[in-house]
């Protein structure tokens, strides 16, 4: 059993130069990943564009027919999006003509993921895919995002390969807020979410757990600055895994986003690439042990072009059972786990987790 890899290259028309989530994130991590020689390992799949009922799963019709209505058909000769002007769609989230194909394409990916994995093509996998999806809402976009790539995917997983119950885990250091309002009265879908807070979206608060028939299945865990490594370790040990356990998920999807990065020019909680890669070994164990190694990872943020990578390789290590070590040229900083542990507390009491 392989891992399976997508990655595609059409999400170098939708980028605005200077912005942080912009092409430069990918194309640095391509130049790792080649040079390394993992990709020479993994199953790389094709990918085409999710279909619109795809979308429209979990975004209004409305939303879908806005955002295609707004964009244009892309030119491919074109070297960079940069020669037309960019429409904000909010004060942090850009609309180039490429973009609704590109955000298309990134949900896309992660559907064939999807499919390989489901299917037994592949044990798990990673959807390099930009842009990145779990701030989007149900209505419009939002925080870089167009769709919401690992929503479309948990839906596609449940209509297409018959999942009963879906988790997904969100490392992001912002809140997958997006995400979050997709499931909330969803029984079916455990989400959780580690993040720091407060911090944008300014959102994910403790208490916010779903509602109706979904109550209990939103976790959020919102770490105050700087907890490290260890913070985010022992809320997968103390927490995900607990409630992982009683959920028995069919499949688990991750937000992977590596922007809580010591380097990382947009957080503050001072995980290195170890860290990551720690996170990543903890998940596809849980992954392993209750739903036939079904982990299924898609790129979110992460904006130092030095560390995301190296996370990203490493993350595939991992997944891939490689022998090669974690590759983290950086080191770790010293973190806050106290600050971490009254958080877990909090939040085990208030699920009732011994």
């Amino acid at each position: 059993m392989t891992t399976a890899f997508v990655y595609d290259p059409f999400e170098r028309f939708h980028t605005f130069l200077g912005h942080p989530e912009c092409h430069q994130r990918m194309e640095s991590a391509l130049a790792l990943l080649e040079s390394d020689g993992i990709l020479d390992t993994l199953a790389r799949l094709p990918n085409a564009p999710a279909s619109i009922d795809a979308i429209r799963a979990v975004h209004s019709a409305s939303y879908v027919e806005q955002l295609q209505a707004l964009s244009q058909p892309v030119d491919a000769s074109a070297a960079t999006a940069q020669d037309v002007a960019a429409m904000w769609l909010d004060p942090d989230t850009y609309l180039f003509g490429a973009s609704y194909e590109a955000a298309l394409r990134a949900a896309g990916g992660l559907l064939q993921l999807t499919d390989a994995v489901m299917t037994g093509q592949a044990a798990n996998g990673f959807s390099m895919n930009r842009p990145p999806g779990h701030h989007a809402r149900p209505h419009s976009a939002k925080g870089f995002c167009l769709f919401g790539n690992a929503a479309v995917a948990a839906r596609h997983a449940q209509e297409r390969h018959g999942a009963q119950r879906i988790l997904i885990v969100d490392f992001d250091v912002h809140h997958g807020n997006g995400t979050e309002e997709m499931f909330y009265d969803d029984p079916t879908v455990l989400f959780i979410s580690i993040h720091q807070y407060p911090h944008y979206p300014f959102s994910g608060g403790m208490y916010d757990c779903g509602s109706a028939a979904g109550e209990g299945f939103n976790v959020n865990i919102p770490f105050p600055d700087g907890v490290g490594d260890a913070g985010y370790l022992a809320a997968v040990r103390q927490l995900v895994t607990p409630l992982a356990q009683e959920f028995a998920p069919d499949v688990i999807f991750l937000s992977a986003g590596y922007d809580g990065h010591w380097m990382d020019p947009l957080s503050g909680h001072r995980l290195s690439v170890s860290g990551y890669a720690a996170l990543a070994q903890e998940l596809l164990a849980l992954a392993e042990s209750l739903c036939g190694g079904r982990l299924i990872c898609a790129l979110e943020g992460g904006y130092d072009l030095n560390a995301m990578p190296h996370c990203i390789l490493s993350t595939l290590r991992v997944l891939s059972h490689s022998r090669a070590p974690v590759s983290d040229p950086f080191g770790a900083v010293e973190g806050r786990p106290d600050a971490a542990d009254k958080v877990i507390a909090a939040v085990k009491r208030q699920l009732g987790i011994r």
